[in-house]
C-alpha cells in the first residue's frame, strides 16, 4: 500500500541537480563517456556520491559534488541527468519542482552557458510531458567564482526566461565566502527583475541571512536554520512572509544544526515563519521528499495539517506567476479531497 505521506501532493524548492544524480545513471555516463571512477563497483561508486549522516562541516558535504560534476559536462548528460531528477520527483508527488544548478560548473568540456541551460531544459521538458508536473529552472552563482562570472549567470538568467529560468541563488562555502562579496552581482540579478534565493544561515550566522535580506534582495532563503540567533530579524522574516526552503535531513549532516532533535523547523512553523520542506540534495543526502515527510511525522509530530500548511507555503513561495499559483492551489485542495483530509470548501482541519 502506498504511504499517505507519498500520496500526498508536494512543492519542492531547494533541489540541486548535482546532488540528484542516480549512481546507476553515473555508471552508464562514465562507460559511455570514456570516463574512469576508479570504483570497482556500483555499491562503492554510491558510497562516494552519499555523504554520511554526519559530515564534519557543510565543506565535506560538498566534496560529494566532485564525482557528479565530472560526469556533467556534455548535453547528453545533462539532459538525462535534468529527466531522472524531475522523474524522481514526481514519483514522490511533487506537483511543482524548482531544480537549481551553476552553469559554470558545467563547462569544462567546451560547453556555452545557453548549450547547458538548454539541455537541462530539454530533460526536464520531456519529464514534464510524460508526468504532468510543472518543472522550473533556478541558476545558481558560486561563491568562490569571480565577479564577472556570476554576472554572467545572471545576465543569461533574465536571457532564458523562456527556456524555463524564474530565479537565481548564491551556494557554495558560506562561511569562507560571505554574502557581503556578491552584493553587486545580486544588485544587478535585482535590477533585472530575477527573483533571488540566497543560501544563508547554514555554515554561517543570522547575520548572513540579514545581509541576504537586506543587501542581496533576497526573496527566499536557502535552508536558514540559525535565523533563532537573531531575534529581531526573526520576528522581520515572519512578518514580511521571507520562506525558508529548510532542507531537515540534510541540515544534519552538514551541521548546520548539532543533531536532529535540535532543528528549529517545529519552532519555526509554530511560529508562524513561511518554512517549507525540501530534499537539498537527494543522493548525496540518501532522501526524497516521501523521506523528509515521514522525518518530520516521526521526529517533530508534523500532522497532516502542517504538511498541507508547508505546501500551502511552497506554493506562495514559488517563483511562479498568479495564474500558475492558482492552478496549483486547485490542484492540491482537490488531491486533499480525494484523500479525505478536507471537505468541499476551502483547506481545513486534517484527520490528525
Amino acid at each position: 500500500m502506498i504511504s499517505l505521506k507519498r500520496q500526498l501532493p508536494k512543492i519542492e524548492l531547494h533541489s540541486h541537480l548535482d546532488g540528484s544524480v542516480r549512481p546507476s545513471t553515473a555508471a552508464e555516463i562514465a562507460e559511455e563517456e570514456g570516463i574512469e571512477l576508479n570504483c570497482s563497483d556500483l555499491r562503492e561508486l554510491t558510497e562516494r556520491m552519499t555523504a554520511p549522516p554526519s559530515c564534519t562541516s557543510l565543506v565535506e558535504y560538498l566534496e560529494r559534488f566532485e564525482l557528479p560534476l565530472l560526469l556533467m559536462q556534455s548535453r547528453a548528460a545533462l539532459k538525462r541527468i535534468a529527466y531522472e531528477t524531475a522523474e524522481d520527483a514526481a514519483l514522490e508527488n511533487v506537483r511543482y519542482l524548482e531544480v537549481r544548478f551553476a552553469p559554470q560548473l558545467h563547462t569544462g568540456r567546451g560547453l556555452s552557458i545557453d548549450e547547458i541551460v538548454g539541455a537541462v531544459a530539454e530533460g526536464l521538458s520531456a519529464a514534464e510531458a510524460k508526468y504532468g508536473h510543472t518543472v522550473r529552472i533556478i541558476l545558481v552563482c558560486m561563491r568562490h567564482h569571480a565577479q564577472a562570472d556570476n554576472e554572467e549567470v545572471v545576465r543569461a538568467a533574465s536571457r532564458l526566461a523562456g527556456l524555463g529560468v524564474v530565479g537565481v541563488d548564491l551556494a557554495g562555502d558560506e562561511a569562507g565566502y560571505p554574502n557581503e562579496l556578491h552584493e553587486e552581482v545580486f544588485g544587478l540579478a535585482n535590477q533585472l527583475g530575477l527573483p533571488i534565493t540566497i543560501h544563508a544561515g547554514e555554515a554561517a550566522g543570522a547575520c548572513s541571512i540579514r545581509c541576504a535580506v537586506e543587501k542581496l534582495h533576497a526573496r527566499r532563503i536557502g535552508h536558514g536554520v540559525r535565523l533563532r540567533e537573531d531575534a529581531e530579524l526573526l520576528q522581520l522574516m515572519s512578518e514580511q512572509r521571507i520562506p525558508l526552503e529548510m532542507c531537515v535531513i540534510s541540515n544534519v549532516q552538514t551541521k548546520a544544526v548539532p543533531s536532529m532533535e535540535s532543528h528549529p523547523i517545529r519552532e519555526y512553523l509554530d511560529g508562524g515563519l513561511a518554512v517549507t520542506v525540501n530534499t537539498d540534495n537527494p543522493t548525496v543526502s540518501a532522501t526524497n521528499q516521501t523521506r523528509e515527510y515521514e522525518n518530520l511525522a516521526r521526529r517533530f509530530r508534523f500532522t497532516e495539517r502542517d504538511f498541507m500548511k508547508v505546501a500551502e507555503n511552497g506554493i506562495e513561495a514559488a517563483f511562479a506567476d498568479g495564474e500558475l499559483k492558482g492552478r496549483l492551489r486547485a490542484q492540491f485542495r482537490q488531491e486533499w479531497r480525494e484523500l479525505g483530509l478536507v471537505g468541499s470548501g476551502e483547506a481545513g482541519e486534517s484527520r490528525a
